[in-house]
């Protein structure tokens, strides 16, 4: 992959990292009109290893949020009077919350990297969960905010991340639908999303690192694979602030209206053999 590939795919992966459009997806679509194998090891690595860099972004941007969940759960796990801290059960939540991706994700990795990869269950996926988010969308109270998220609300909307796996759902789309059902609003479940994600990207990108390290060595190169990491967090952090600012205003209208009509471009092209599949 030569440096320009890398960091085109860097700066869309760090773009759509955390809208609910579906990363995964979008890079599988442009991997594969760039000409490459989208179930090869090489480029599934790739494409989990580069999301490290939106990890470290959300990271940066929320140290302060971070910092303080840790210090809560550190505190608390010590000391039982500070277990009525709400941080300290926010930080429960959200490690009870990364799990389930994390069984599933291990438990179908074959299958999450060859059969799901395929461009029709891409634009599948993009335009049925488009319909999962409108109904979210509208049906939502928002009636919650953090304060309010307990670990049954982290765990249930971890279950439903683990609908991510397929490319085109997305995982932020997930978790946002998932959170707004259970009467979260809007920016809390936006917030929860980008704290979810962290654990989920880390272990999916360091798991690729260690067992195709020689793939990515012998395939796409590391040099390419570090370029697109670095452009994907310069991109994720400046998508994460807008997003933020973003959502507090407005629905998900916009990007249920996108992934419609690039799920059903993409069909368009697979149908008339104008894209292969994989």
């Amino acid at each position: 992959m030569n440096i320009l590939e890398a960091l085109f795919l860097g700066v869309v992966e760090g773009l759509t990292e955390f809208l609910p459009i579906s990363s995964t997806g979008h890079l599988t679509i442009l991997e594969r009109a760039l000409g490459y194998s989208t179930d090869d090891p090489d480029i599934t690595a790739f494409t989990a290893i580069i999301q490290v860099g939106a990890v470290l972004a959300t990271l940066l941007y929320f140290r302060s949020d971070f910092r303080r969940l840790i210090a809560a759960w550190a505190r608390g796990v010590v000391r039982a009077e500070k277990r009525k801290d709400p941080d300290y059960a926010l930080a429960w939540a959200v490690i009870l919350g990364a799990i389930p991706i994390g069984i599933v994700g291990l438990a179908f990795k074959d299958t999450i990297e060859t059969t799901l990869r395929s461009l029709w269950f891409v634009g599948s996926a993009l335009i049925l969960w488009s319909a999962a988010m409108w109904y979210a969308d509208r049906r939502g109270t928002q009636d919650r905010s953090e304060k309010d998220v307990t670990w049954r609300d982290t765990l249930i909307i971890g279950v439903v991340q683990c609908l991510a796996l397929i490319p085109g759902v997305s995982r932020s789309g997930a978790t946002m639908s998932a959170g707004l059902l259970r009467g979260l609003d809007r920016v809390t479940v936006t917030r929860l999303s980008f704290f979810l994600s962290v654990p989920a990207l880390t272990a999916a990108g360091g798991l690729q690192f260690v067992t195709e390290f020689d793939a990515i060595t012998d395939g796409v190169g590391w040099t390419a694979t570090i370029t697109a990491t670095v452009a994907s967090f310069a991109v994720a952090y400046v998508a994460v602030a807008w997003l933020l600012k973003f959502i507090a205003k407005h629905s998900y209208t916009l990007f249920i209206n996108y992934r419609v009509i690039l799920g059903a471009g993409l069909l368009v092209l697979l149908a008339t053999g104008a894209l292969s599949a994989t």
